[in-house]
């Protein structure tokens, strides 16, 4: 694509007409068609108050070089991707809780755990296709917040299900810690819950 075929799609792009555009740049409207066809080239005055306008560089008028923040512009912000997902895992762990505590159906479980997933794909999918540029701060600040709700049903599952086993029944599936045996097997859970979040906060902000 040369000059007159990239001043020609700004304009289309923009929606305006050569006389639209030649009272903008302060030319007559053969001057502009001019530049379009190739018959002429617009100097440096007129090239410059066009970047302006069309809110280019005067390098992509000129030699169509795009500009690394065009070129970020152009690509997906892989923030909005880690806030999808993060909303996706905890409406995935509030629609669980909420489902095990009216039914108490191991199904509950299940189905938080599937939102999660998409939650977790949802995160993957912009670390893939996002501006480069925009990839590590999304994954600290989604790890940082989404380490405490995917740890969340695992911990919890695990600790009701050998809760039962050493209590001698059979522990129930739940999306979370249930009073069993007692307040201190209960109190370790939620130790051990908030002590891997911590140490896992402060491991991705020193290595950040």
């Amino acid at each position: 694509m040369n000059i007159a075929e990239r001043i020609q799609n700004l304009r289309k792009t923009k929606g305006i007409s050569q006389e639209e555009l030649a009272n903008e740049v302060g030319v007559s409207r053969q001057a502009v068609s001019k530049w379009e066809s190739g018959q002429s080239t617009p100097d440096i005055e007129k090239i410059i108050i066009m970047s302006d306008y069309f809110e280019v560089t005067t390098d992509y008028l000129i030699k169509g070089i795009v500009s690394k923040k065009e070129e970020l512009e152009k690509k997906l912000d892989a923030g909005i991707f880690s806030i999808v997902g993060t909303a996706f895992n905890f409406i995935g762990l509030i629609i669980s809780i909420m489902t095990w505590h009216e039914k108490q159906v191991a199904s509950s479980v299940a189905v938080g755990i599937i939102i999660m997933a998409i939650g977790c794909l949802s995160f993957a999918v912009g670390q893939v296709i996002g501006a480069d540029e925009t990839k590590v701060k999304a994954k600290k600040i989604y790890w940082l917040i989404n380490l405490w709700l995917l740890v969340f049903i695992p911990l919890s599952l695990v600790y009701n299900m050998l809760d039962g086993f050493f209590g001698g029944y059979i522990g129930l599936i739940a999306p979370y810690p249930l009073l069993g045996n007692s307040f201190i097997t209960y109190g370790l859970c939620w130790l051990t819950y908030f002590g891997i979040c911590v140490v896992g906060n402060l491991f991705l902000i020193k290595k950040s």
